[in-house]
């Protein structure tokens, strides 16, 4: 027998910001191999499946891709419903391309569900629009993270410089190389940013500074997955977040 896998998008973490269908894929699942972030709450939504834990985390042991490329293989030749359950958007820093390929080059049928991104649970957070008439016409979704083996450019400092407002991925894990690489691309160390860890959690945790502040900010963060904003649309927050002051 041979199934279909679907890549689906969790959102950010909160059950409730998962799309319909990807509920009912959920309902339907044999199989579900999920992200480490994906919350206990969501994975009840899959009560006749099998689940795999094949997430990566940041510095810690993480499973490898080509194994998950495998395991999604194997797992879509012996059962009718695969859910890959990805955090966010599969199609967002998640390596969907590498999983459709091997689902593909093994004849096996994939779709991609789309999801919640975190960016957008972050934006709502703070209560404020990536995009605003007169502020911000152009936002950039970067990830300073790069994967092992793969040579770490600044690629991404280009993108998040040139735009009136830079998403940055993971960005709490790099703070220092952030603000290196922005300042010297033109971005002032004044310019305002916000971090978000956690969007949509009850352990939510809203910050707000300038640039050179990064690092003390991020080094206050616990270990939940978190987003940064640079641009004047930070400095916009609408709901309580903690200010950083300088010491």
């Amino acid at each position: 027998m041979t199934g279909t896998v679907y890549l689906v998008g969790a959102g950010p973490g909160a059950a409730d910001l998962l799309t319909v269908r990807a509920a009912r894929l959920l309902a339907e699942a044999d199989v579900v191999l999920h992200d480490a972030l994906v919350s206990d709450d969501v994975l009840a939504l899959a009560p006749k499946a099998r689940f795999y834990n094949v997430g990566k985390r940041a510095h810690r042991p993480s499973v490898d891709q080509r194994l998950i490329c495998r395991l999604l293989v194997r797992m879509g030749l012996r059962h009718r419903v695969v859910v890959r359950l990805k955090g966010g958007d599969p199609h967002l820093f998640a390596r969907a391309a590498e999983e459709i390929d091997a689902c593909q080059a093994s004849g096996i049928a994939v779709v991609t569900v789309p999801g919640v991104s975190a960016a957008f649970a972050a934006a709502s957070a703070l209560g404020v629009s990536l995009t605003e008439r007169g502020v911000s016409r152009s936002v950039a979704f970067v990830t300073p993270r790069v994967a092992r083996n793969e040579h770490a450019e600044d690629r991404w400092a280009d993108a998040a410089a040139a735009a009136e407002t830079a998403v940055i991925y993971m960005g709490a894990l790099h703070a220092e190389r952030i603000v290196e690489g922005l300042a010297a691309r033109g971005v002032a160390r004044t310019t305002p940013i916000a971090l978000v860890e956690s969007a949509s959690a009850t352990s939510e945790n809203k910050l707000r500074g300038v640039l050179r502040d990064l690092p003390a900010l991020a080094a206050t963060l616990g270990d939940g997955p978190s987003i940064l904003i640079v641009g004047a649309i930070a400095a916009e927050a609408r709901v309580g977040v903690r200010e950083h002051r300088a010491a």
